[in-house]
């Protein structure tokens, strides 16, 4: 494990505090690939703690209610448990996840759950807060790398009803009374083939290793040195995804991340997290300002990396 320095970007002022939030940003991004952000008007604490306990609520739902929305490898959305294989492991990670695609809210999100009516409203909501906050940042990309400022948002149109920006809530089972049974990660080392993920995490939930694509020298990382990020409420960990570094000619690289199963005398109970993956319309073209790489669109792309991690699923007519 190495003690790397893991940059704290506050938003507090941002339109006041612009140039400066930028050069920090770029900075973390080209040199680590990951940064923090803390201090942002929205999404706020406590609209982030809210969200983390509707997930909570959601995932001790009984598995036939949450099995009536399967996950769909091909669209990249709805509930799975036990069943994304990570290929730096070989096994699938020990958890389950619903995965949320904004343009899929009126036809496969969870509708009607028990006890929990708010759940639709809430989420939508959210998401669209990340979204606005993804936005933001992408746009100080969008220009050090040479394309309009809008460039980003652009390709990222929720209004277009086809962007594949998706909110995943996680849950990594309870271990209690299983230590015989630990596995040595909830998370297997891998990248994010999105464009950029905010991670919202909670306070006690600790696990989370990263690290930079550019200090990794075997494949998923394995041997290299590796940083511990704290898990706490309110903050938001954000890494650059595959996507960015293939847009921007490796310029920014993405980011090994893992999550490290607890001791048998840490935190035993189940952990909760939400991901946000900012992901393009299907149509849009990844293709860097030096065309380094072949271009290839979005939908090819993330059709790509499912199938590299998940099994093949049949698509309900």
């Amino acid at each position: 494990m190495s003690n790397r320095p893991v940059s704290r970007i506050s938003l507090r002022d941002f339109d006041a505090r612009r140039d400066q939030i930028g050069k920090e940003l770029i900075e973390a991004a080209e040199n680590v690939g990951f940064f923090i952000l803390v201090d942002q008007e929205r999404p706020s604490k406590q609209e982030i703690e809210e969200m983390l306990d509707l997930s909570a609520r959601y995932f001790v739902l009984p598995d036939d209610v949450k099995s009536h929305y399967p996950f769909i490898r091909e669209q990249n959305s709805g509930w799975e448990k036990d069943a994304q294989i990570r290929p730096s492991t070989g096994v699938a990670d020990p958890k389950e996840s619903l995965q949320l695609q904004y343009f899929r809210r009126n036809t496969y999100w969870p509708q009607d759950l028990p006890d929990i009516p708010e759940f639709h409203g809430t989420c939508l909501k959210f998401m669209e807060s990340v979204h606005d906050l993804s936005m933001k940042i992408l746009s100080f990309f969008a220009i050090a790398l040479g394309f309009p400022p809008s460039f980003f948002s652009d390709a990222h149109d929720l209004s277009s009803e086809d962007c594949l920006s998706t909110l995943r809530l996680l849950r990594y089972h309870d271990i209690t009374g299983k230590v015989s049974d630990i596995p040595e990660w909830r998370a297997g080392a891998h990248t994010d083939f999105d464009v950029l993920t905010l991670l919202f995490q909670e306070t006690g939930g600790d696990g989370l290793e990263v690290c930079p694509g550019r200090e990794a020298h075997t494949s998923f990382a394995q041997g290299d040195d590796w940083t511990a990020v704290p898990a706490r409420t309110g903050e938001i960990t954000v890494n650059i995804g595959d996507m960015l570094m293939a847009w921007s000619d490796d310029r920014f690289k993405s980011l090994y991340h893992r999550v490290k199963a607890p001791r048998p005398d840490g935190n035993l109970k189940a952990r909760n997290s939400m991901a946000y993956f900012n992901q393009p319309r299907p149509h849009i073209l990844i293709e860097g300002p030096t065309k380094k790489y072949e271009a290839l669109s979005a939908s090819q792309y993330i059709l790509n990396a499912m199938k590299r991690y998940y099994q093949p699923t049949e698509i309900p007519k």
